[in-house]
């Protein structure tokens, strides 16, 4: 039976009323709203191809990195303020113990995903190629040349056992180094990782078998190889300035 105007009017005040109190209510519960929002994908899912296939990339973003998205919403909900996910991986062992495990697993989770997505670009719109400018410079000082610094981290990234990352980090006098980190650990996690192994993520690589197992198998060496070719260098060289 179609409703009257007055009783539309007066539904209309009853949701204004309810969005109104929501706000308070949520405050009063003790709820708060999610503190870090799964990042889009910043180029279509299949614009890596042919180095990472689309449903990979549709998988591992809108199912795993979602996962570890909300789970550490679930976990930053039970804090006591608001932090911000980076602050947190940096004190991990200060942390309440209930929530150290789900807070490295899942703030790992999210951050390394997040940083993986920002620096590939697609081949030909700033995927590939080599670096430039001060952090090739520094690639130079540190490895000896480009080539070398590829073969070392190529062979952290194949050589990491069961599930992992390598990653490219600069350390806290300056230099740069190559490391690898087990599941979804990462340089940030001082106290976790060893002290020498410290430092800001410029580059990761993701060898967890999600991460490739669709298209390569068990050809993890392939993987790395065409990975390469979708490096955003220009990326890796604004996190490193």
């Amino acid at each position: 039976m179609p409703i009257t105007r007055r009783e539309a009017l007066k539904q209309t005040a009853l949701i204004g009323t309810a969005a109104t109190l929501a706000p308070s209510l949520l405050a009063q519960s003790g709820e708060r709203a999610p503190q870090v929002k799964l990042p889009d994908l910043p180029y279509a899912a299949d614009a890596l191809e042919p180095a990472i296939d689309a449903e990979t990339m549709r998988i591992h973003h809108g199912k795993h990195h979602a996962g570890y998205t909300r789970k550490l919403n679930a976990a930053l909900a039970q804090l006591p303020s608001s932090t911000d996910p980076e602050a947190i991986l940096q004190k991990i062992p200060a942390a309440p113990q209930v929530l150290q495990t789900t807070l490295r697993n899942n703030g790992g989770g999210f951050y390394n995903h997040r940083l993986f997505w920002e620096t590939m670009a697609p081949p030909g719109a700033g995927g590939g190629g080599v670096p430039h400018g001060a952090l090739a410079a520094a690639i130079t000082r540190s490895f000896g040349s480009f080539s070398a610094f590829q073969e070392l981290f190529s062979k952290a990234a194949a050589t990491r056992f069961g599930s992992g990352w390598a990653w490219l980090i600069k350390q806290p006098k300056g230099g740069l180094a190559v490391t690898s980190t087990p599941n979804q650990d990462n340089p940030l996690m001082r106290g976790l990782v060893p002290d020498a192994e410290i430092g800001t993520p410029l580059l990761g690589l993701d060898v967890w078998e999600h991460a490739y197992y669709l298209h390569y198998q068990n050809r993890r060496g392939d993987y790395i190889s065409n990975w390469w070719k979708v490096v955003n260098w220009k990326a890796v060289q604004a996190r490193f300035s």
